[in-house]
Parts: structure tokens; sequence; C-alpha cells
């Protein structure tokens, strides 16, 4: 069976088509351009994007199907829910 060339997720209650492969934070960043692909806010309400992209600065953390985990370290799938900052 072939893998399809792009599965669509939604993040934040909005969907996006994006190539088979592509990582969650690669895809916030495609969904929110203006923003810069805001991840999560600190404690401090500043707005944080992904950094590192290797999981160890932790600042992509979203909420992927109602789970917390690291947009760099996930790879979009069909029907997948994303929950990042507003």
């Amino acid at each position: 069976m072939k893998t399809p060339d792009t599965v669509t997720l939604h993040i934040n209650g909005r969907p996006l088509s994006v190539k088979t492969g592509t990582s969650v934070a690669a895809a916030l960043r495609i969904a929110d351009a203006p923003r810069m692909g805001v991840a999560r806010r600190s404690v401090h309400g500043e707005a944080r994007a992904p950094f590192c992209g290797m999981g160890i600065c932790q600042e992509c953390r979203v909420d992927i199907d109602g789970l917390r985990r690291l947009a760099c370290q996930a790879h979009c799938e069909d029907g997948m829910v994303v929950e990042a900052a507003t």
C-alpha cells in the first residue's frame, strides 16, 4: 500500500494539510507563520516556540491527541489533534 503524499491534522481547531513526514513543530510554523509557530506560553505569559529542534530545550511542548508531547519529536499523522498556545 502506498503512503499518502499528505496528511491532514488539526491545530487549534483548524485543519492543515502537510507533506507526510513533517514534524509537528514544522506544521506549527506553517499554520501560524505570522507568530513564528508559538507552541506554548511561559509562566510569565511570553510566547515560546521550538528552538533546538531535537527535544533538549522543551520549548515546543504541545498537547497532541490529549497528551503533552514535544512538537519537534512528533511526526504529523492524519487526523491528529494539536492544541498549542494562542
